[in-house]
């Protein structure tokens, strides 16, 4: 599919990147009602769904980034939107994102989409909703396309697109860019809630024999890697993860209208990270390279009712390219 050509174009102080990231996550008031659906998963854990009804016949699920919820600001707001526009969503908290612990020593990592799946199954078996949307923000996007591209025809018919919006698709180049003097503030807010997670596994299991000497001294996520993730999930290494869990070489399977929007001052994102030649190729794969936006940001101004840019281009690609009757 071409590569669409972005109309976003903020006011001046939120053409800096880091500004665009921090506003909507600091300054925005976003809130959304849910109600709450704790469902068991196959391997005696649970999985808390945050739902918005308007009595739609068309499901929104949304996946939110590292560390996230359903009060992510983001989250929030796209789910007030597309219920102004009548349509249901729902809200995937990853295991332990949801303000309670989940009760095995694995949680979630970028690439785990039997999670993604257990839940589409549940959806489609328990709901009658005619359509549904996967719409994934950062490393919720990277399980967006990942799934989409793994499952390609072997996909539920229910399922009729997806949309990924500030995605680290290449995980390992992304990680260097995140070890960077520039992303120094971000890993710190992303480390105080990770550290204490881990630390609260190896409490809780103390077969888990966590060096806490290298914890509380990991400052990259490659540290933690090779503390939590490798080990719990069985890889063989840290490369071993990125390879296996990045999205971007399933986006040449993706066989449902795709999109990814990921904006070019995004200081998380490598430029293995803006798959222009993918989208090129592909007759499902849609690409928006916005110039500005920063990290799940895209606000455009100090007035709260103009910062839906985002909210109405995830819309806009629903009613236009992915076409189906809300």
């Amino acid at each position: 599919m071409p590569v669409f050509t972005s109309n976003f174009l903020p006011t001046i102080p939120f053409r800096n990147g880091h500004f665009n990231t921090m506003y909507r996550p600091l300054f925005m008031k976003d809130k959304a009602t849910y109600t709450r659906k704790r469902i068991t998963t196959w391997d005696n854990d649970f999985i808390d769904l945050d739902f918005s009804f308007v009595n739609s016949k068309t499901l929104v699920l949304l996946i939110h980034g590292l560390e996230g919820s359903s009060e992510s600001k983001y989250i929030a707001s796209n789910t007030n939107y597309l219920n102004s526009k009548n349509i249901d969503t729902v809200c995937f908290n990853l295991r332990g994102c949801s303000g309670e612990d989940n009760l095995l020593l694995s949680t979630y990592h970028s690439g785990k989409t039997e999670d993604v799946d257990f839940v589409i199954q549940h959806l489609t078996e328990n709901y009658n909703y005619s359509n549904i949307i996967i719409v994934g923000f950062s490393l919720g996007g990277n399980l967006t396309l990942k799934y989409i591209g793994e499952k390609s025809d072997g996909i539920s018919a229910k399922i009729k697109g997806g949309i990924a919006v500030s995605v680290p698709i290449d995980i390992g180049s992304s990680e260097l860019e995140m070890d960077k003097l520039k992303n120094k503030l971000y890993m710190e807010v992303f480390f105080k809630t990770m550290k204490n997670k881990v630390l609260e596994k190896a409490h809780k299991f103390p077969e888990f024999e966590l060096d806490k000497d290298k914890l509380f001294k990991a400052t990259k996520f490659k540290d933690l890697e090779y503390l939590y993730t490798v080990p719990v999930f069985g890889f063989d290494s840290p490369e071993d993860y990125w390879q296996k869990a990045s999205s971007k070489p399933y986006i040449t399977n993706i066989k449902k209208p795709t999109l990814l929007i990921n904006a070019k001052d995004d200081t998380f994102l490598s430029t293995e990270c803006y798959p222009y030649q993918e989208a090129e190729n592909s007759n499902y794969f849609f690409f928006e390279a916005t110039k500005y936006g920063g990290h799940c940001g895209f606000m455009t101004s100090f007035k709260p009712n103009e910062n839906k840019w985002l909210e109405h281009r995830i819309y806009r690609f629903i009613k236009e390219n992915i076409q189906i009757d809300i």
